[in-house]
């Protein structure tokens, strides 16, 4: 039988308008950062998880095996979810390894009591992108460092604050675009940076379609969740079972909606695009102008230029969600199923098999963790996460307002296009 959640309307209130976290003065010092040198070599870095469903529970085991962290909470809006997470991390811990001290998973409906926890250094976030920002930038201001599943933000004006804030107080921010630690990945950077392509004159990205307005019909709410606190910053949806499954098998559809994700140019191109940006050396730029598909119910078709001349084009070159670069002198292709070159000496120029030779992933996770103890930039920074997401930002309001758009990645702002300029950001709803 579900349970009702509890009431925690007051205690979200005084949360959120009473406490020194809302405005920013929050002093909770976590041991890391005591000096930046306060954690002991030996001291288990402590995680807290903010959303505990399906891609939660893919990050809790990236990390239940690594003996340098334990998960020892966790912040969810279904209660269901918040059993199925402590079950499946404390019982990881009692049957594989042999721990002392470890007094298992404390589970919460508000983050901002998770947040208040002075013996947590990091937490995780893997709620639907609306909520990434606030949760970030929160954890940000209560010393934690933070794990933020991308799309980083849904909003370019979102993706700046979280940079502002990383700058601010110091943290350590890893955005989960993990392919920048696969090998194959590493090897398409390295040959398409060195030259051996030629001059790169076009790069395909085939992702999925731009996002949506929320239209689904309203179902009966369930018991067990707290769907004013799960819509959040965001209008308030009807809900559907869709976009919030109770069930954690399946990946939800919140994605595909304006509201809630960036639809899939933005749940897969923060992936791909994020290739694209790191290949071609525009970590920290990007396109300078969009130009959409003259019919206006196209999903593809989309043309950006960077300021150099290289075009950059959302199409679907036949080979699933992956990266064409073309240059003067071959072209090089990359997924997650296949690197391959033509010519294919460029790739292997004494043979062997790609399939062999770069199917190692890394350890995004691990990198992160190193980060955490050395105070260095890990592989996939807050800048770097923003400028990826921007991209997808700025395509999905180049294909919703279907024209041409001018667009300065230094200052973040459209030239002469006031309604896309206030698309930049949108009104937070006040939910407490």
């Amino acid at each position: 039988m579900k349970e009702d959640v509890p009431n925690h309307h007051n205690s979200r209130r005084k949360f959120i308008k009473h406490t020194a976290l809302a405005a920013g003065l929050i002093s909770i010092v976590p041991r890391h950062v005591l000096g930046r040198g306060f954690m002991a070599p030996n001291d288990k870095i402590n995680l807290g998880y903010i959303g505990l469903g399906k891609q939660g529970g893919i990050l809790a085991n990236r990390f239940l095996g690594n003996t340098e962290a334990q998960i020892v909470a966790g912040a969810e809006v279904w209660n269901s979810k918040q059993k199925w997470f402590k079950q499946l991390v404390e019982g990881y811990y009692a049957q594989k390894r042999n721990i002392t001290n470890y007094k298992g998973v404390t589970t919460y409906l508000e983050y901002g009591e998770l947040l208040e926890r002075t013996d947590i250094d990091a937490v995780v976030i893997a709620t639907p992108d609306h909520w990434h920002a606030k949760q970030a930038i929160d954890a940000m201001k209560t010393g934690k460092d933070v794990y933020c599943e991308k799309p980083m933000t849904n909003t370019i004006k979102d993706g700046r604050d979280m940079v502002n804030a990383k700058e601010k107080y110091g943290s350590v921010v890893q955005i989960g675009s993990m392919q920048r630690s696969w090998a194959k990945f590493k090897k398409a950077q390295e040959i398409v940076s060195s030259g051996k392509l030629g001059e790169i004159k076009k790069v395909l990205v085939n992702v999925g379609d731009p996002y949506r307005p929320y239209d689904l019909t309203a179902q009966p709410l369930p018991k067990g969740v707290d769907w004013n606190l799960w819509c959040g910053p965001a209008p308030l949806l009807g809900y559907h079972e869709s976009i919030a499954p109770e069930i954690v098998k399946t990946y939800p559809a919140w994605r595909d909606f304006k509201e809630t994700g960036g639809g899939r140019i933005a749940d897969w191109g923060t992936h791909m695009f994020d290739i694209a940006q790191w290949c071609l050396g525009m970590d920290k730029t990007g396109p300078v102008s969009f130009i959409p598909p003259k019919d206006p119910n196209a999903v593809r078709g989309l043309r950006m230029f960077y300021e150099n001349g290289i075009e950059l084009v959302h199409e679907d070159f036949g080979r699933g969600w992956a990266v064409r670069f073309i240059g003067t002198e071959g072209e090089l292709d990359v997924s997650r199923g296949f690197l391959e070159t033509r010519p294919d000496t460029i790739l292997l120029p004494n043979g062997g098999d790609p399939k062999e030779l770069f199917k190692d992933q890394g350890n995004h996770y691990q990198n992160w963790l190193d980060a955490i103890r050395t105070r260095q930039e890990p592989i996939c920074g807050v800048e770097t996460g923003h400028r990826s997401a921007t991209i997808c930002n700025v395509a999905n309001i180049a294909y919703e307002l279907g024209r041409p758009l001018e667009w300065n990645p230094e200052k973040e702002k459209f030239k002469g296009d006031y309604e896309a300029n206030k698309m930049r950001k949108r009104k937070k709803r006040n939910y407490a």
